[in-house]
């Protein structure tokens, strides 16, 4: 049977702790093709076979069939509607004021439409541009063209600790002949093996800053932090970089993508295409006819490289809110069990042999606490390690710790 007592308030007291985890995420995981899950939900229509894409690409941490795989990050890309890639493309605008665009172009609304979606959700209106640094209204330091990578709650937690990010990623897409119409390698799909830099949030412990979606960071070249690249919203998991800084946006492009052609490919580098022709760029020839789908892939599969070595990494931080319960027993309390058969007819404590009152004392073992609400529903359960012996001789506090 229980024994019950009144906890006072001033025996209740809160506090707030913080778990931090360290992040590691192999080149592999992102550039291996049974890590990364597609979600085609766009098809074009009217013109050639059609093209079938995804919004967005998720990152596992192993083969996404297995049901132990976990899902770290999405990738995808956007433009900003104001940008000079988006002006050029462009062939006008209708009476709804909806953008037009040629069909040697592709998904171009739908990346516009994403990068609004973004500047909706973090910086609170979607018709705003994102600027590295923050705060710049220079267009210089617009970010036009952004890669945007989404952490998952499950890697990323309450939020992620500033100064601790970091990400290697390849300027150049790989070693490529200087001559125009000579393309031994693929850019598209080659790994990259040059040009690497570290990107990372350096410095932004004391230069944070707060937007709509909370707390922000530029995230900068390790070796030049006066160099900014992107953005890092440390609350909502969300990393935005600046294509044109963390790529070589002019170097020439060569392979193959999705288009909307009687053969449903096209070429970039080798045939003329509206966009460049044979010398056709990342920027902006690649942003503007190429899916999602093409342009995540070359990212996770060339500009994040293939190999065992680290290719992003950050620590998160859990918040740990608690509430200490201290249940005091005195040593007048909780000497004896409330149980009926603890005592006979008269009263009498039973575990007291007859007549030993004047020299034995009762006692009992304490295993467990439980915690009422004021109607006596019982709310938790304390369990001791070992019953813990209470006499009139000891007074006991129990400190119960909930964690939420």
């Amino acid at each position: 049977m229980s024994t019950f007592k009144e906890i006072a308030p001033s025996d209740i007291k809160t506090s707030k702790s913080f778990l931090n985890q360290l992040v590691d995420i192999v080149q592999e995981d992102v550039s291996g093709s049974n890590t990364r899950k597609k979600y085609q939900v766009f098809v074009t229509g009217g013109l050639g076979p059609g093209v079938t894409s995804s919004m967005f690409q998720t990152v596992y941490d192993q083969d996404f069939t297995l049901q132990t795989s976990n899902a770290m990050f999405d990738m995808t890309v956007g433009l900003y509607s104001g940008s000079a890639t988006v002006f050029t493309a462009s062939s006008g605008i209708d009476s709804n004021g909806k953008l037009l665009f040629p069909a040697s172009t592709l998904m171009m609304r739908e990346k516009v439409d994403i990068y609004k979606q973004a500047a909706q959700i973090i910086l609170g209106d979607s018709t705003l541009p994102f600027y590295s640094p923050f705060g710049s209204t220079d267009d210089a330091n617009r970010i036009d063209e952004a890669l945007i990578i989404n952490y998952k709650r499950l890697f990323k937690r309450d939020k992620i600790k500033k100064e601790t990010y970091a990400a290697k990623i390849y300027a150049s897409a790989t070693v490529v002949s200087d001559t125009v119409n000579v393309a031994p390698y693929d850019n598209l799909r080659t790994t990259s093996i040059l040009g690497s830099s570290v990107y990372t949030d350096a410095g932004a412990s004391t230069t944070f800053q707060t937007s709509f979606g909370g707390e922000l960071g530029n995230i900068v070249d390790a070796s030049n932090t006066s160099q900014n690249v992107g953005l890092i919203f440390y609350d909502q998991g969300i990393v935005i970089f600046d294509i044109k800084k963390i790529i070589s946006g002019s170097q020439r492009v060569s392979g193959t993508i999705s288009s909307i052609t009687s053969t449903g490919q096209t070429t970039i580098g080798n045939v003329t295409l509206p966009g460049g022709g044979k010398n056709a760029t990342f920027i902006p020839d690649l942003m503007i006819s190429a899916s999602i789908d093409d342009i995540v892939d070359h990212f996770a599969s060339c500009r994040f490289s293939s190999g065992t070595l680290t290719g992003q990494t950050f620590q998160n931080i859990t918040n740990i809110n608690s509430t200490l319960v201290f249940c005091r027993a005195t040593a007048d309390e909780f000497n004896y069990s409330s149980n009926p058969t603890a005592t006979d007819d008269s009263s009498r404590i039973v575990v007291i042999d007859p007549g030993q009152e004047a020299t034995q004392t009762s006692f009992t073992f304490i295993s467990s606490i439980g915690l009422y609400d004021a109607n006596n529903n019982l709310l938790a359960v304390a369990k001791l390690s070992r019953p813990v012996q209470k006499t009139v001789e000891n007074d006991l506090t129990f400190r119960i710790r909930l964690d939420f």
